[in-house]
């Protein structure tokens, strides 16, 4: 990662990649198009009776679009230093998962949305991040009423998560709630990326 170049017009901004991953349905296109300043690039298709075996949705789900490539987004960060962040939305059923890996190239860090009702769908993003030793934090989008949320060390501990990896609860529809989310993953990735050799923070 670059640092900060200096000129007369003042210091230039700092350019991060970052990622959004989770389940099928778990709401990566609503959190990056909750966050970006500009139109959100979507390439999204219309679900059909076809897909219903491959793609399963909970009961009460109004889904009917779903990412088939990815989602972008980008975000200005004005503060301490500037940062401009680009968004790369993944697509979350199991026959896209071969675009990962050219998707995450030469990003610093990632946001792995969670569902409670489902949480074995993010599994497989999870084991994705750890396996290429790159920073992540998982956000637990909260679908679920107050009275029907898991406590957070019940949460880590079905997922098995190390005690190093944040997790935080969201709602992805919600701006201010997604940049917290962002915020979070951004000082974990910094601080894993000037940790010394060996050493998890």
């Amino acid at each position: 990662m670059s640092g900060y170049a200096t000129s007369d017009a003042g210091p230039d901004p700092t350019a991060l990649k970052l990622l959004v991953a989770g389940g099928f349905g778990v709401g990566k296109t609503t959190f990056v198009g909750a966050v970006s300043e500009i139109s959100p690039l979507r390439t999204e298709a219309l679900m059909t009776s076809a897909g219903q075996d491959s793609d399963p949705l909970p009961d009460d789900s109004t889904k009917t679009f779903t990412t088939v490539a990815l989602d972008f987004g980008r975000i200005t960060i004005p503060r301490p230093r500037q940062m401009i962040v680009f968004l790369f939305g993944f697509p979350g059923q199991e026959r896209f998962w071969f675009s990962w890996d050219e998707l995450s190239y030469g990003a610093v860090g990632a946001v792995v949305l969670a569902d409670t009702r489902r949480l074995g769908d993010c599994f497989e993003a999870i084991d994705f991040f750890e396996r290429r030793r790159l920073p992540f934090v998982v956000a637990v989008n909260e679908f679920e009423p107050p009275e029907r949320r898991y406590p957070p060390e019940a949460v880590r501990d079905a997922l098995g998560l190390p005690e190093h990896v944040p997790l935080i609860s969201c709602d992805a529809r919600d701006r201010q709630s997604s940049l917290d989310v962002l915020r979070t993953l951004t000082a974990h990735a910094l601080s894993r990326l000037t940790a010394p050799m060996g050493v998890s923070p």
